[in-house]
């Protein structure tokens, strides 16, 4: 088996949003309530009574469709970095625009899709979301419909996205991890974009089953903040519409329990006493998902090649196996190796290039499910 290079820093650096110009005009916000309720969204949101919604994790979308000219997009956030898209392409990128109505203008007079995706991890703060609102003599259409498949991924920096614009593994020079980061262009994205799914990408960078990388942030990990939707709001609870349920959920949760030593005055003093202590947590995960999805859901357990070690791999497919024994017959495994790829990515982590590669190995694990969607 070939092993991965270790990433040198799996947390992801918390910057200063430096504000950028937008590629277009820009007004005040101006909330219209008639708009508010016409986009679709399958990210964990918090609606707010204006009827605004505020979020956390990377990779929430919004799309909405509007007859006319021209379309405005509502924010407010710091801290973010968005793409924009107009019936499928995309026309901007947001850097940190803060609290403004940002205008798409000099369309055709037509029917027009409109989509915005939160590139960037906040687990510090929340971005808000006003909704789309049309250039004059245009109008807001209804939404579009849910999609039938759904996909959840569960993980650390790799699920994120983190720095994989960057082509260089030092991206201090070149923008930092913030501006070299595309949740809509890692693997799960892809992936769910191309089976036409809707999907989550409910990933913390840095965070472990058990332990965070190099034993950082003792007392918590991934799954302190599962269960919400505001990352930075101790306590929330995320509540779960009646819609989502997802046919799949790709947990990849381990590269930060394993991927670094043990340091002294951990509460683990043997790796053993490490592994022994994820199995059980992961079970209990496992068993948690199973309760909120139902049996109907595959549990898809992920696990990529490690520097120097292969107990990640290990041990997660001797979870699956033991679920597996107990009747869990929709617990799968999905093993990626590092066949093709570079790392060139912040930190050693994957690149662009990677995401495709592991998003193509993720199509192939999918279509070995017996998957009636």
């Amino acid at each position: 088996m070939r092993t991965l290079p270790t990433p040198r820093l799996s947390r992801r650096t918390l910057m200063t949003g430096v504000a950028a110009g937008l590629a277009a005009a820009v007004a005040p916000p101006a909330l219209a309530a008639t708009a508010l309720a016409r986009f679709h969204t399958a990210g964990r949101v918090e609606r707010d009574p204006d009827g605004s919604v505020r979020y956390s994790w990377p990779g929430v979308y919004f799309e909405g469709r509007f007859r006319g000219t021209g379309v405005g997009i509502v924010l407010d956030d710091a801290d973010n970095d968005y793409d924009v898209s107009i019936d499928g392409r995309t026309t901007a990128t947001l850097v940190t625009p803060g609290t403004t109505t940002y205008w798409t203008r000099g369309l055709t007079d037509a029917v027009h899709s409109v989509r915005l995706v939160k590139r960037t991890e906040s687990p510090w703060a929340a971005g808000r979301f006003g909704g789309f609102v049309a250039a004059p003599g245009g109008a807001i259409l209804p939404g579009p419909r849910p999609r039938r498949r759904q996909i959840e991924f569960i993980g650390d920096s790799y699920t994120a996205g983190y720095g994989n614009l960057s082509g260089t593994r030092d991206c201090s020079g070149n923008g930092g991890v913030d501006r070299n980061s595309d949740a809509d262009l890692a693997f799960g994205a892809l992936t769910a974009r191309r089976l036409d799914a809707d999907y989550q990408l409910n990933a913390f960078s840095g965070r472990g089953m058990v332990r965070n990388y190099n034993g950082s942030s003792p007392g918590t990990d991934f799954r302190t903040y599962y269960d919400r939707a505001l990352l930075n709001v101790e306590g929330d609870v995320w509540h779960r519409p009646a819609g989502w349920r997802p046919q799949v959920v790709v947990i990849g949760l381990g590269i930060n329990d394993f991927s670094t030593p043990l340091d002294p005055g951990e509460r683990w003093s043997t790796a053993a006493e490490l592994v022994a202590d994820y199995e059980t947590a992961y079970h209990g995960f496992l068993d948690t998902l199973r309760a909120r999805y139902g049996p109907g859901t595959f549990l898809l357990v992920s696990a990529t090649g490690l520097a120097d070690t292969t107990v990640f791999a290990e041990t997660t497919r001797r979870i699956v196996r033991t679920r597996n024994e107990r009747g869990g017959d929709r617990v799968r495994h999905w093993y990626y190796d590092g066949a093709g790829l570079d790392h060139l990515g912040c930190d050693w982590h994957p690149s662009v290039h990677d995401h495709r590669i592991i998003s193509g190995l993720l199509d192939d694990r999918l279509a070995a499910l017996p998957l009636r969607w």
